[in-house]
């Protein structure tokens, strides 16, 4: 039996193989660490309070701005007196993107991918006017943009749309003055940065009903924009652009390795080449469209891609630990129906995660100023089903860690069968074993980057969604580092598990009696699974034909 390359590889070319990727892994940490920048842009603007005297609120077509000939009577909302000098009505704050960088200019670049909006109030305390606990604040939001070869007035409306927000605000000393500490008030996000300039005007209108009523005395408004830093989308579309092409071309080399051998590919093969075809599509640098084409669906497709790759690599765990553990007797081609139980855990989890996305993203296409988290039932139905993927998840690593278990109980309890042999095929043996554990314990490293990489990523993006106090440092070598531990793990798999076309001699100084009972022994399988590797054979609990 031919087994697989790393069975059959010789120790110094598989030192020389482990050496290579493990330098590629330090080259990917090295280039988040010493060449990108910090993954995100932040910047602060204080809007701008402009006076509206028009009679038509509702004109789409007049703006509010500073810069250049900027269409704005500036007042200080400190020293106006609401009801005698003007009117809620009349106030609109004006926020120019992006904010001058030491007394110039800058325009947003494409390569910057995508732009969050977020609130903070400054609210003036006042005896007579005091903020309820949870209010509930009424925004009328337009959102303008511009290019660079356009006029100076030439802004063109975006979106624009009426929207509710939760303002939960506490206050120290009660102080005539003093300013309440409140959560931030998550506003916009655009999935594509397509345009140079963007411009918002805020309005906080006032009806009969209540409307922004119970807020206090607004002082002022800050917008927090954040948007995906160029130098790093650079950094990030160079490494797949570097790592699309190589992984194509091994899934060929793979595929084409086990059609050689002129039978159909066993489950655990069929799993890894579903994974490389996963990470195939997770690689494909298609953010390059977006420099020549306005994508606003470009976030969801990216959640689409990645949430794929999740569920490939952890169905393929689940496969890889189940096909060298069979702790049940197996007489036939083993399937994946067989592991229906563990992959249901993952395929929740997935679905789960995937509604809430298009309930969020989804409908953010249509509307940057949607948020599922403003009314009850959307904010109980978005926890539902992260709760749903949270409980998902649990059971995953729960059948995981069990099978892995397994996995390593049963190569104890044949290694102790080993004594018994003859020497070289006890050290043939042996060196199976220990290849294995190096590589289980790289699929365990693995496992536990990619959870802590997802964690993170969750509440960078959470602290601004959801007003987390938490400060972490997100830097730019963890992300690009586990993005290369995916495709140099996914290599290592293709690499090692494809087809060898070598054959183990056999010991001259052995009979060949001793060494066909030695075999049977060792590892009785049923037909259809002798022509897996020796090294599934070795590690996998017979079954009796």
């Amino acid at each position: 039996m031919a087994g697989t390359v790393l069975e059959n590889l010789s120790s110094r070319k598989l030192a020389v193989l482990i050496s290579f990727l493990l330098a590629c892994q330090a080259i990917c940490f090295l280039i988040g660490g010493l060449v990108a920048p910090v993954p995100a842009n932040v910047q602060t603007i204080l809007g701008t309070v402009c006076k509206d005297t028009s009679k038509d609120k509702n004109d789409t077509t007049k703006w509010f701005y500073v810069r250049g000939n900027g269409k704005c009577e500036s007042i200080d909302l400190a020293n106006v007196q609401l009801g005698h000098d003007l009117s809620e009505a009349d106030i609109v704050f004006a926020f120019q993107m992006p904010t001058p960088r030491e007394g110039e200019f800058f325009d947003y670049s494409r390569w910057q991918q995508n732009l969050i909006g977020v609130l903070l109030m400054d609210i003036r305390y006042h005896s007579a006017m005091e903020v309820k606990s949870h209010s509930i604040v009424t925004i009328d939001a337009r959102l303008a943009y511009r290019n660079k070869e356009d006029p100076e007035d030439a802004w063109k409306l975006y979106k624009q749309s009426v929207e509710t927000r939760n303002l939960d605000c506490d206050i120290d000393v009660k102080t005539e003055g003093y300013l309440y500490n409140c959560t931030t008030v998550p506003l916009f996000e655009l999935g594509s940065l397509y345009h140079d300039y963007y411009l918002l005007n805020i309005r906080l209108p006032v009806d009969t009903k209540e409307m922004n009523t119970h807020i206090g005395h607004i002082q002022d408004i800050w917008l927090t924009v954040i948007n995906q830093n160029g130098g790093f989308t650079q950094v990030w579309l160079s490494l797949k652009t570097a790592f699309f092409p190589c992984i194509v071309g091994l899934l060929i080399w793979f595929w084409n390795r086990i059609h050689l051998l002129q039978r159909k590919p066993v489950l655990l093969e069929e799993m890894l080449f579903a994974l490389g075809i996963a990470l195939c599509v997770l690689d494909m640098p298609i953010e390059y469209l977006t420099l020549h084409f306005d994508l606003p669906f470009m976030l969801l497709l990216s959640d689409v891609r990645q949430g794929f790759f999740y569920a490939s690599l952890f169905s393929f765990w689940l496969v890889f630990s189940g096909e060298h553990m069979l702790i049940q007797e197996v007489r036939a081609k083993s399937t994946l129906r067989k592991y229906w139980r563990h992959l249901s855990a993952v395929l929740l989890g997935c679905v789960s995660l995937f509604i809430f996305d298009m309930c969020e993203r989804g409908i953010q296409l249509r509307n940057p100023f949607y948020s599922i988290w403003v009314t009850e039932l959307g904010t109980n139905l978005a926890l539902s089903f992260i709760i749903l993927a949270g409980i998902s998840t649990g059971m995953y690593f729960m059948f995981l860690s069990y099978m892995v278990w397994q996995v390593f109980l049963n190569i104890s309890q044949k290694r102790q069968s080993m004594p018994a042999m003859s020497s070289v095929r006890r050290l043939h043996y042996e060196g199976i074993i220990y290849r294995f554990n190096f590589l289980m314990l790289a699929t365990l490293i693995c496992a536990a980057m990619t959870v802590i990489g997802f964690i993170l990523g969750q509440v960078a993006e959470g602290q601004w969604k959801w007003d987390d106090n938490i400060e972490l440092e997100y830097t730019s070598a963890f992300f690009t580092g586990v993005y290369g531990m995916w495709n140099i793990y996914i290599i290592a798999l293709l690499v090692l598990y494809a087809p060898s076309h070598k054959k183990w001699p056999v010991n001259e100084n052995t009979s060949d009696t001793q060494n066909l009972s030695e075999e049977i022994e060792f590892n009785k399988m049923p037909a259809e699974r002798s022509e897996i590797s020796s090294l599934t054979s070795f590690i996998t609990k017979p079954a009796v034909d």
